[in-house]
């Protein structure tokens, strides 16, 4: 695929409880060789390196629908209304390059072309209507983390209240090094000998990312 660096792709991680539990990870997998400018402004809101100070930390899943997705990043309101990005409040569409055909993927929410800020939802089944109006840019990896999205999904509801005391919240977020990715799961894909750009080439023709 034209336009893939051989850089790897980045890995971010949300610590997330549900209700009075103890906060379980999510580690995400960031396609930054398909994606560089929303999976920029999504990382270093998980980091807080910004020149704003925004950070995801605190934030909650306002919105939460099962079978469909699982909605968060609003750092200003908490309810879906606020957030911005970290290029100033929104910045435009980057690419539909990722279509919405598995569950896990990380997806950028707006309010209509051209409109991304902070807030993102991850899908919890395929959602093809969603093609071309939303920017896929990351994937929650499969296994433990996985799990505790379908932890999440139980919160939810038709309408998107979640229904948990204490709510699910965002304790803490960050950046994994690529020591840490490997024990996260990532695999061979991360590791020195990978030709990464025949790696996402093989991935996107497969649609499994």
């Amino acid at each position: 695929m034209a336009g893939i660096s051989n850089k790897a792709d980045e890995l971010v991680y949300l610590d997330v409880s549900i209700g009075k539990k103890p906060a379980q990870r999510i580690t995400i997998e960031l396609f930054s060789s398909i994606a560089p400018r929303s999976c920029k402004n999504f990382r270093l809101l998980c980091t807080g390196e910004n020149p704003h100070g925004f950070s995801y930390r605190n934030t909650i899943f306002h919105r939460i629908i099962p079978s469909f997705m699982c909605q968060g990043g609003d750092f200003e309101n908490h309810d879906g209304t606020g957030g911005q990005s970290v290029y100033g409040r929104t910045f435009d569409d980057e690419n539909f390059t990722l279509t919405h055909d598995v569950p896990g993927l990380l997806s950028l929410a707006n309010a209509g072309p051209n409109t991304n800020g902070s807030q993102f939802f991850i899908t919890l089944v395929p959602c093809p209507w969603l093609d071309g109006k939303h920017t896929v840019f990351g994937k929650v990896l499969d296994g433990p983390s996985m799990e505790v999205v379908r932890r999440m999904e139980a919160c939810g509801s038709q309408d998107g209240a979640v229904g948990v005391a204490g709510g699910v919240k965002v304790v803490a977020c960050g950046e994994l090094s690529p020591a840490e990715g490997q024990d996260a799961g990532v695999g061979a894909t991360r590791g020195e000998g990978v030709d990464l750009e025949e790696e996402a080439k093989r991935r996107l023709a497969a649609r499994k990312i």
